[in-house]
């Protein structure tokens, strides 16, 4: 009887192995894809995984003083859409400022997203990222704060003005 179970948890293992492979393979034939869709328009500055280990491209439009780092699972085909991004604002004193955060929640895209937007303040010799959460953020602060805290992001809330801030400082 032990040898028909151990069969068996070896026979599915195989599967799973397979299937695993499988989504592996097409993952990086799409990812082979969209960046070449992307870098037609956008600077493709890297590439990531998950915390499901789906492979992500993060790529960036940057524009005077903005900066907008994007995501896309190679999970899909890409068609035009990100599926995470973060918008930012060059200030003139070596401050990276974050206007918002936008996409698809509890995937790990915003850590990616944060992360390499970290990547990019030290590239352009920024030392400083800062952030506000405003009135319409109240609604989920505490997860919030949970977030940028994770990321070693200083965080006040003033819970009575429905305002907060969020400073990192690359020492």
């Amino acid at each position: 009887m032990n040898s028909i179970f151990l069969e068996q948890e070896e026979t599915r293992s195989k599967d799973e192995l397979k299937q695993e492979l499988d989504s592996l393979e097409i993952q990086m034939f799409r990812m082979k894809e969209n960046i070449n869709k992307i870098a037609k328009y956008a600077e493709v500055i890297s590439i990531d995984q998950t915390k499901e280990n789906d492979w992500v491209v993060i790529y960036a439009y940057k524009e005077g003083s903005t900066c907008q780092l994007m995501l896309h699972n190679c999970a899909r085909p890409y068609r035009g859409k990100w599926n995470s991004a973060i918008q930012a604002e060059f200030k003139g004193d070596g401050n990276l400022h974050i206007a918002d955060i936008k996409g698809e929640e509890n995937q790990g895209y915003g850590s990616i997203l944060i992360k390499h937007l970290k990547d990019v303040a030290r590239d352009d010799n920024f030392q400083y990222i800062t952030g506000d959460i405003v009135k319409r953020d109240f609604d989920h602060v505490e997860r919030l704060k949970h977030f940028y805290s994770k990321h070693n992001f200083d965080v006040k809330i003033d819970h009575e003005e429905q305002y907060g801030e969020i400073i990192w400082n690359d020492l």
